[in-house]
């Protein structure tokens, strides 16, 4: 039994397939002077078809995965576009007459080894990336042929030192039982993809898995825990049949509540919706029974393409989510890039510090051009649903009057055009910002509603970068400040009457339900995932045990106690106590 890290859930039970490493067979001769030129044409046709082959995998991934992930291979194609990484190839060529491939793989080793050395975790992974692309343009260069995997149709679990997201595109997720590998981690593209694709993933496993399997062996991989099993007794595989048998049986017990609503026993109502930035993903939010997109994520249309889309195709896109969900609430976030979100063709500069820099709001407020044109596309898209529009990284009231304001000449160009929209459309405000909080009161004021976006709101709150390995565990969502930053931001939008929601990772958790009823959160959006989990719990936790729970919750100093009381709640909840007694509570802590 080895433990790794659960990437992707799900339990996975049969033979390994274990991937060969790549190996090149590189030529050791220098270039004669005449015949750089022939190098430079043949990196730059292995480079022209190395594009146009990750153009066809984003084409075939367009019906098995979303935007976000298709949007994994811009940052391949990025790779090839990058100066730095080109001038390093050419310069290898130019100035050590080494053959195109030769250089390739020397600017493939060299980046690799930097990043690896960066104390980065996100760097890190990106690491993998330029191997990828590296690799996909030796091949070319080479002529040789892709790594196949099993041509038969026998389900396996691949093992491997480390999978990409070119390898895991072309996997038939129906033969592929599970995957094992020894690097990697949650946030990679690899896990990314995974997760999308369905594929149970367990990495960091560290040993040498090369050594210890071999292709036939028999494997137990529980992508939730993150345990592999090698060579699994009768009784370890009878255990782990048990329960996959019990996780499907759980989610068609699953499917049979999405058309119920999502009310407590006691009469409190939550307006369950989804996080989306497709069609294809809402149609997912809709069999889950979502009851509107509490979160449309635009900056996905801007990512997808080299250059800024135009009004109408935005507007076709917004009318149509509009149209699907007949009648239930679209809020549109308008552009959120900046940070970790960056476009190809939209150039900010270099930024030491670019999650304080210049990103969302303050990008639309200082390009009003680019702003005018998106908040068109929504405004006219509101003639055909209940559409409203909603700003992020919001720090001030002078921030929202700016964005009512353009909105509002948008509004006198479209009535004098003679074009159809919602003249009452909501505007809200993403809260994820701890000066947002403090200001809360002066913010409802300004706006229809608030959503609290806590994945932002816990890192400003805490100053901890999530995705550094080293702080990752300082990263804690039920910290005492954070619980008291919800109850200021949620308590000030009810006294203005305004509708407060939730959109960051917690409004998915089934720990923190109880302080949604117990706050009077009126809507929660998620991945479509976690919504019908989430529906089940309602269903049967009441708002009077949750603001007990509230008022204990109060006292607790650290996130250790917090998450203790959290934890005996939902388990009395699960256990169908009357209630979650202050005794229960403290055997958690």
């Amino acid at each position: 039994m080895i433990q790794g890290i659960g990437a992707s859930a799900g339990i996975a039970i049969g033979k390994t397939f274990v991937l060969p490493n790549w190996e090149w067979d590189l030529p050791e001769q220098k270039i004669d002077v005449p015949d750089l030129a022939k190098e430079f044409e043949r990196l730059y046709e292995g480079i022209r078809t190395s594009k146009h082959e990750i153009e066809q995998i984003k084409d075939e991934l367009a019906e098995v995965v979303g935007t976000e992930e298709r949007n994994i291979f811009d940052a391949h194609l990025a790779i090839l576009n990058d100066p730095v990484f080109m001038n390093e190839i050419q310069g290898i060529i130019k100035r050590q007459y080494k053959a195109a491939e030769v250089a390739v793989k020397e600017a493939i080793d060299h980046f690799v080894t930097m990043f690896d050395l960066l104390d980065d975790e996100y760097m890190k992974e990106r690491a993998i990336d330029i191997k990828d692309v590296g690799n996909r343009l030796l091949k070319h260069l080479l002529g040789a042929p892709e790594i196949t995997l099993p041509s038969d149709t026998q389900p396996f679990i691949l093992v491997a030192k480390e999978i990409s997201p070119s390898q895991l595109a072309h996997l038939n997720p129906q033969h592929v039982l599970g995957i094992a590998t020894v690097t990697g981690s949650t946030t990679s593209h690899s896990a990314i993809m995974a997760r999308a694709l369905g594929i149970p993933l367990v990495v960091g496993l560290d040993v040498d898995l090369e050594e210890l399997v071999v292709t036939g062996d028999r494997m137990v991989l529980d992508g939730g825990t993150g345990v592999v099993i090698l060579n699994p007794t009768t009784e370890q595989i009878d255990a782990y049949s048990e329960l996959q048998n019990r996780h499907a049986e759980r989610q068609d017990s699953l499917k049979a509540i999405a058309g119920l609503r999502a009310v407590t026993p006691d009469g409190k109502e939550i307006e369950l919706a989804a996080n989306i930035s497709s069609l294809k993903e809402l149609e997912v939010a809709l069999q889950a029974g979502a009851m509107g997109v509490g979160l449309f994520r635009t900056e996905f249309l801007y990512m997808d393409r080299n250059r800024f889309p135009e009004e109408e195709e935005q507007f076709e896109v917004y009318k149509a989510v509009a149209e699907r969900l007949d009648g239930n609430p679209l809020i549109i976030r308008t552009l959120d890039i900046g940070g970790d979100k960056q476009l190809d063709y939209f150039e900010v500069g270099h930024e030491e510090n670019p999650f304080l820099g210049y990103r969302a709001i303050r990008i639309s407020l200082d390009r009003k051009d680019l702003f005018k044109t998106q908040l068109r596309a929504v405004l006219r898209a509101s003639a055909f649903g209940s559409v409203k529009v909603m700003y992020p990284l919001i720090s001030s009231v002078e921030e929202v009057r700016g964005a009512k304001a353009v909105l509002e000449e948008v509004k006198a160009e479209l009535n004098r055009e003679g074009k159809a929209f919602d003249d009452g459309i909501q505007n809200g405000i993403m809260i994820e910002l701890p000066a947002a909080v403090s200001i809360a009161e002066f913010l409802a004021e300004e706006v229809d509603f608030f959503s609290i976006g806590t994945n932002d709101l816990v890192q400003f709150a805490l100053a901890v970068d999530r995705m550094n390995e080293k702080i990752c565990h300082l990263y804690q969502p039920f910290h005492p400040a954070v619980l008291r930053m919800l109850r200021t931001t949620v308590e000030a939008a009810k006294r203005k009457g305004i509708h407060v929601g939730v959109c960051g990772e917690l409004a998915g958790d089934p720990r923190a339900l109880p302080l949604w009823l117990a706050l009077d959160v009126d809507e929660l959006s998620m991945s479509s995932h976690a919504i019908l989990p989430i529906k089940e719990r309602l269903l049967c936790t009441t708002r009077r045990d949750s603001r007990e729970l509230l008022n204990r919750l109060e006292a607790c100093r650290t996130a250790g106690e917090l998450i203790g009381e959290l934890e005996a709640f939902k388990q009395a909840v699960d256990t169908g106590l009357p209630s979650a007694a202050p005794e229960a509570s403290d055997s958690g802590r």
